[in-house]
């Protein structure tokens, strides 16, 4: 038997491809299933099964797209919301793998159909190796619960409770958890910066097992997590197990500077430099989106029908924004600026500007300037700088004329160090307002010189 986590960059995504002799299934596949088949061959095994948990939110699955490459079928559960899939589970039903066992339970909560999968060495196992958790349980967390319904967010995390404890709990406090996400994905938060766990960790830490079931309903439920336009768009696509990749590395070509100039009305120039290198000269109307960032903030600001281009640091660069933008199902990448900015900046074309500010110099001014935190609003009420003002930046471009916010004078946009806060200051510098700067370091810079929170 071997075990292998397959990462995939930028959405802090997980899949697990478990093989037993010449058989082997492949848990929750993203969009790009290349590394999956050559992982299996890495292993002297060949993929046979595709297990799905649920019907992801954050990102393009690959699950019908590997099917057609490696002639694996395709498990899931019988939920209306999987919509596809050679078998059908119930809960309680079982496979094999090899001589592995795989029992499939239902556990909603985080989404109504999701599901999870233990795996015993054999038929007499009498607790589990392992188990598949999807978003129903994470390392020192659990999956969100408001997506179904923001409404019924506190129900859906009581059924998230039941459903660890009525169905994962009693399985082996020895058993691997092998959730769907690590740390900085968009399906929970607070997970635990940890490469493994089992079930009897998590029983000493998570609040799932620590907090009764109205305590943990109440504070799962309560969470206020941004939600990303584009999960709708990824519940559709992900209805029919996904969509195979439309562009692949080399795809993606150089456009010289006066074909880039004349790109059209309706597109998004993404600048995927640092914000610091933005700040000193951009193509005007550009979004400031940091290249690992491009897989969540580049959903916020574009759809999949947006034409992007690119404006990298570096060549090497352009396969790897085009892999993160591909991932949340944006395909319309129409090319990228061959030489970067400095072929912008050297053609003697437009250039704007934005300004930087340290947190000393912000502090000495005494309150003179506007300040604007996009973090999220848990981010906001656990420290800000006094009298900052708050929209979290997915919002920013809708909300902004809602804030009290001056367009004649100047703001200073802060994050937690200062990536997110680059986004803002582009969304401000395109609606108009003259004067915009990103605090360095943002609020963990602040707070490393002890300066006041409120």
């Amino acid at each position: 038997m071997k075990l292998r986590r397959i990462e995939t960059p930028g959405i802090a995504h997980y899949a697990w491809l478990l093989a037993d002799g010449e058989q082997a299934m492949l848990v929750d596949p993203s969009r790009h299933v290349q590394k999956y088949l050559d992982t299996a061959r890495e292993m002297a095994t060949r993929i046979t099964h595709i297990v799905e948990t649920h019907r992801h939110e954050d990102f393009v699955m690959g699950a019908a797209w590997l099917a057609r490459r490696s002639g694996a079928r395709i498990y899931n559960g019988n939920h209306e919301t999987f919509g596809h899939g050679d078998c059908r589970l119930e809960d309680g039903d079982t496979f094999y793998v090899g001589n592995l066992l795989i029992r499939a339970f239902h556990t909603p909560g985080h989404t109504p159909e999701s599901m999870c999968y233990a795996v015993y060495k054999d038929d007499d196992a009498e607790v589990a190796w392992a188990i598949f958790t999807g978003d129903t349980l994470f390392f020192g967390d659990t999956g969100r619960s408001d997506l179904p319904d923001e409404d019924s967010a506190v129900e859906n995390a009581g059924c998230i409770y039941d459903a660890v404890h009525n169905k994962l709990a009693g399985l082996g406090d020895t058993a691997l958890v092998l959730p769907a996400h690590g740390p900085g994905s968009v399906c929970g938060s607070g997970m635990a910066e940890r490469s493994w766990s089992t079930i009897g960790d998590e029983k000493t830490y998570n609040d799932v097992f620590t907090l009764s079931r109205e305590a943990f309903a109440q504070k799962k439920g309560g969470e206020r997590l941004p939600r990303p336009p584009y999960f709708r768009h990824m519940e559709k696509v992900n209805l029919q197990g996904g969509l195979p990749p439309k562009l692949r590395d080399g795809d993606v070509g150089l456009v010289n500077v006066a074909d880039f100039a004349q790109g059209g009305e309706n597109q998004h120039v993404y600048d995927t430099r640092l914000p610091e290198a933005f700040a000193g000269g951009h193509i005007p109307d550009s979004y400031s989106i940091w290249l690992g960032g491009l897989p969540v903030f580049g959903g916020w600001v574009g759809d999949a029908n947006s034409p992007v281009y690119l404006v990298t640091d570096r060549n090497d660069d352009l396969d790897p924004a085009v892999r993160h933008l591909s991932n949340i199902g944006q395909d319309n990448v129409r090319g990228a600026l061959a030489g970067g900015f400095e072929s912008w900046r050297d053609a003697g074309r437009d250039v704007e500007h934005s300004g930087v500010i340290t947190p000393g110099v912000l502090h000495n001014m005494d309150n003179k300037l506007q300040v604007l935190d996009v973090r999220e609003i848990d981010e906001f009420d656990s420290g800000h700088i006094p009298g900052a003002v708050h929209c979290y930046v997915g919002y920013l471009a809708d909300k902004l004329s809602e804030l009290p916010l001056d367009k004649a004078k100047p703001v200073v946009v802060t994050c937690g160090v200062g990536h997110r806060a680059g986004l803002g200051v582009s969304i401000l510098l395109r609606a108009g307002f003259q004067d915009v700067s990103n605090l360095l370091g943002g609020m963990k810079a602040w707070q490393a010189l002890d300066l006041p929170v409120e």
